[in-house]
């Protein structure tokens, strides 16, 4: 079994608050995380219908059933269970009581917030990292981006076109019936795909919702649910003006370029390379690596990017104790001296220094300006 980085905070917070609530997108790990980390707790899966009728029907009795706490997987599924669990943990003083996990953030965050707020603390697990996987010098950037970072593909061989088609299938019938009451769902795979093909992309909610052929409303609440569920993520731009005008619409990407890949009707390694999107994919596949980092320590995101409107751009700024470091991300494998021009911007107007370049080479560089250039798969595992 592969160890995931997340697990010594986990234990951290456990050994802090009376509860702690894994999520997470389907097939993250979050179950084989949790019953490694807490093998002595018992686990119930609220997936399992007899179990979760029990639960609902009688959850008071449900959860004096573990006097000694235990994990409960997919809690989202009867949110009823929340106000008793409110009160069991007021009656217990130890830490690490019960370990809740849900792959729906929507509805797991709204009944913690109504029932668990101060009791419980938060963790966010997202597929491997490229630190958890060992990816060192002769890796393939492309197969990263390609085959994506769910567990399941590095624990057996499937054919990943076949499991991606099957993720998306599951997860359109089963997740997106929980979370909101979509009619007609061809419609919402297509407008699935139509955001994959914005991936790294200023998100404009109109032409977007021209395309899928739907209201601006419609548009913003489809987000919200593929956000709830961890499929994509909206970067929102750093407001720090330096006297310019800035861009305010957010960018999309996806938490995996498999998935995104898979959208795109990419089916073979041997088609990114020449893709249009392919340094898009690259940049989403690196901003999704920094903010595992961010996120597997504890940390909060803290990742913008920042555009005004003359086109001047950093790919991610980064949030650091008060203070903006900026990163660019360049898919080529030859550093140039254009890979510094953003920095170099962003210095003349800031007057901060320091700043750093990720890109698909394998050559690390400390430079004489300050700006440190990473190889994609050689990334800090914290902070830069």
């Amino acid at each position: 079994m592969i160890d995931r980085i997340v697990a010594k905070e986990l234990i951290n917070l456990a050994g802090q608050y009376k509860a702690v609530a894994v999520t997470g997108p389907r097939q993250s790990g979050k179950t084989t995380l949790v019953k490694s980390v807490f093998a002595n707790k018992p686990y119930i899966s609220l997936e399992n219908p007899d179990t979760r009728l029990f639960a609902m029907e009688d959850p008071r009795g449900f959860l004096s059933s573990y006097p000694n706490g235990a994990i409960l997987d997919e809690v989202q599924k009867v949110p009823a269970l929340f106000s008793y669990l409110q009160q069991v943990l007021d009656e217990r003083n130890e830490p690490g009581y019960f370990i809740l996990t849900g792959s729906n953030n929507f509805l797991l965050q709204e009944s913690i917030s109504q029932s668990l707020a101060g009791r419980i603390a938060h963790l966010t697990l997202l597929p491997f990292s490229l630190p958890e996987l060992g990816a060192g010098v002769g890796s393939n950037v492309d197969e990263f981006i390609f085959k994506g970072m769910y567990p399941p593909l590095y624990d057996k061989t499937f054919e990943i076109n076949k499991w991606y088609a099957n993720y998306i299938q599951t997860y359109i019938e089963k997740d997106i019936r929980q979370i909101k009451n979509i009619n007609n769902l061809l419609v919402f795979e297509r407008f699935v795909k139509l955001c994959a093909g914005r991936t790294g992309q200023l998100l404009n909610m109109q032409n977007l919702a021209i395309e899928a052929g739907v209201d601006n409303k419609t548009i913003g609440s489809w987000l919200s649910v593929l956000e709830s569920s961890f499929i994509l993520f909206r970067l929102q731009p750093q407001h720090t003006n330096f006297n310019k005008r800035l861009v305010k619409m957010p960018k999309l990407y996806f938490y995996d370029t498999g998935l995104a890949a898979a959208l795109l009707g990419i089916t073979e390694q041997s088609q990114l390379p020449q893709h249009p999107l392919r340094g898009a994919l690259f940049e989403n596949f690196i901003i999704t690596e920094l903010l595992k980092n961010r996120l597997n320590a504890g940390l909060s995101p803290n990742l913008y990017f920042w555009r005004d409107n003359t086109g001047h751009e950093i790919d991610v700024v980064e949030e650091r104790n008060g203070q903006l470091f900026p990163i660019e991300i360049k898919s080529g494998k030859t550093i140039t001296g254009d890979y510094f021009k953003g920095l170099e911007f962003w210095h003349k107007i800031s007057a901060q220094k320091g700043g750093a370049v990720i890109y698909g080479g394998n050559q690390l560089q400390k430079r004489s300006d300050g700006f440190t250039v990473y190889p994609w798969n050689d990334i800090p595992s914290e902070n830069l």
